[in-house]
């Protein structure tokens, strides 16, 4: 390919940019050309630069004032009035001689150098471009397709072949992608390294479940239904605090919809994550009770200073505030902002049991705390919780729950 074809081949792909608007890109072509012409003439001034990056090509034409053969005195700038009436027969003397100049009289040292200067100037415009159409789409939903998968991450192609990064920390425990599926994350944070834009996806942020509501509800997208909060547990379970200034709207309601019809996406969207929609509430009480759904309790008492609160519940409601692996409780601190302890009714509990406070002595004060954030008060209570789920609920290691059951279990041998 000669010298003269690789500029206007590649001017041609320009036009092809995805990110880059034609104005925007026909200031970067006419600023490089301009350069171009500085450097051979000592002026751009006289010249006229026409693109077309519709076509992807374009027109550069030297303006001269004509005068006498005698009296050019700069050939730039100048025109001898025998030479003009060869570009145009009725040419006069004071008019101004347009000449369309052709891209070979440049030489090929000045066309390598547009060359190299334009893909230079715009890959860079593409990828600033590129960071900030990303960087306003932050907490936006986006679709691709999957295009590369590593142990790490995955690689994810949108609409218009942009990369987008899929980190695997950043992905449902039950998400299982192959390549050429469809894939749908939110926007977490773009970077830049090394110069060139780092798209990151989420599909475990809260952010994501809010967008999917808000996909899902009419009601969220046109103001008559608010997200108060969301947290989540990815791909076991969330919960969804949402309010309404309309009396006549059910909030809850409008966000399951009939007989679950807009969950139900959400939830399939989610790997069968577990959905709480809650009716949010000034009133704290109310709050932490609705938070701890479907568990129901006979009293809170708050500690506002500490923002701790103590609730207290049938035996049987325990194991359902508490939730599979502490999954509920946990969620429910975290959207209320207290922390909860959960007790059985006094009523309810064994006289042959023994209160987990009886074994400080034997047992360090924050394991036994630990245990009674999730509701296990009394050393039965503990014996009769499988060892797998006690690792679930707690920040306590196998051999260390192990060791606690022995000394549990000595008090009744």
């Amino acid at each position: 390919m000669s010298t003269i074809a690789g500029l206007v081949d590649s001017f041609s792909e320009f036009k092809e940019f995805k990110n880059i608007d034609r104005v925007t890109l026909m200031r970067v072509l006419e600023d490089v050309f301009r350069n171009v012409l500085k450097k051979k003439f000592g002026t751009d001034e006289n010249f006229d630069i026409i693109i077309n990056t519709e076509k992807g090509d374009f027109e550069i034409y030297r303006n001269r004032l004509i005068v006498d053969d005698c009296e050019v005195e700069d050939e730039n700038l100048q025109i001898g009035i025998t030479e003009a009436k060869k570009i145009e027969a009725d040419y006069e003397f004071g008019e101004e001689a347009t000449e369309l100049l052709h891209i070979e009289d440049f030489g090929r040292r000045a066309i390598l150098s547009a060359r190299q200067t334009l893909m230079t100037r715009v890959l860079e415009l593409e990828k600033d471009e590129l960071y900030k159409k990303y960087k306003d789409r932050v907490g936006e939903i986006v679709s691709g397709e999957v295009y590369q998968i590593w142990k790490k991450e995955i690689m994810i192609l949108d609409d218009e072949g942009n990369e987008l990064i899929l980190p695997k920390s950043e992905m449902i425990p039950a998400d299982f992608f192959k390549k050429g599926e469809s894939i749908r994350a939110v926007v977490l944070h773009v970077e830049m390294l090394n110069a060139s834009p780092r798209i990151i996806l989420s599909r475990t942020a809260p952010a994501f479940l809010e967008r999917l509501f808000e996909l899902e509800v009419p009601e969220i997208l046109d103001g008559l239904i608010t997200i108060k909060q969301v947290v989540r547990e990815p791909g076991e379970r969330a919960k969804v605090a949402v309010e309404s200034y309309d009396e006549r709207i059910d909030p809850v309601g409008a966000c399951v919809g009939m007989k679950g019809a807009r969950i139900h996406g959400i939830v399939r969207e989610l790997c069968n994550e577990n959905i709480d929609v809650i009716n949010f509430t000034t009133n704290t009480s109310l709050f932490i009770q609705r938070s701890l759904s479907p568990a129901k309790i006979s009293n809170i008492k708050l500690d506002e200073t500490k923002k701790k609160a103590v609730v207290t519940m049938p035996s049987d409601q325990v194991s359902l505030a508490i939730g599979k692996g502490g999954f509920n409780i946990r969620l429910a601190g975290r959207l209320t902002g207290y922390e909860i302890e959960v007790y059985r009714e006094a009523a309810d509990v064994d006289d042959s049991d023994v209160e987990l406070v009886e074994f400080l002595d034997e047992i360090d004060e924050w394991i036994i705390d630990e245990l009674r954030a999730t509701g296990l008060d009394t050393a039965k209570a503990v014996l009769n919780t499988d060892t797998a789920e006690l690792v679930l609920r707690t920040d306590l290691e196998e051999e260390t729950i192990v060791e606690i059951k022995k000394i549990l279990s000595a008090e009744f041998e």
